[in-house]
């Protein structure tokens, strides 16, 4: 399975939108593109979906900005791909249903089907709040302590 640059962005975005989700504020693309480092002009597309998919609300003017449309724990990893990624979920193309049906059907029922139902349900138990927590998790691993 590949995840797109988009998806991979937009994942990465509501994780650290929800890690501030706390205070209440209204977040910048420019803020989210420089702790990330991800250009503002892609964040900017990958919010727009976001936005389309009721992940994120948005505020014009001076004290705008981005928000999450529900808490962390709410949203999860389904959620946020389906709002940006088309081709993650489509269903597998046929390949010989014509000229092998009996191959057609043993692919579909033992293969496509099954893998696509345990993405599913993978990514629908997969919150922010837990992204949120393992990225803490893994900044608390990475932290270099100096003894004197």
């Amino acid at each position: 399975m590949r995840i797109s640059a988009k998806g991979r962005y937009a994942l990465a975005a509501v994780i650290d939108m929800a890690q501030q989700y706390s205070n209440g504020e209204y977040i910048t693309v420019i803020s989210i593109s420089e702790r990330l480092g991800i250009s503002k002009i892609y964040l900017e597309q990958v919010f727009s979906m976001l936005k389309r998919g009721e992940i994120v609300k948005s505020v014009k003017g001076a004290q705008g900005g981005y928000q999450l449309v529900r808490m962390p724990g709410q949203i999860t990893v389904l959620d946020v791909l389906s709002a940006v990624e088309t081709s993650l979920f489509e269903a597998a193309e046929d390949t010989v249903p014509e000229k092998a049906p009996e191959i057609e059907a043993a692919m579909r029922l033992s293969v496509f089907d099954i893998m696509d139902k345990s993405v599913n349900e993978v990514l629908s138990h997969v919150t922010l709040d837990d992204l949120v927590a393992e990225a803490e998790k893994n900044k608390e691993e990475q932290t270099i302590m100096y003894y004197i």
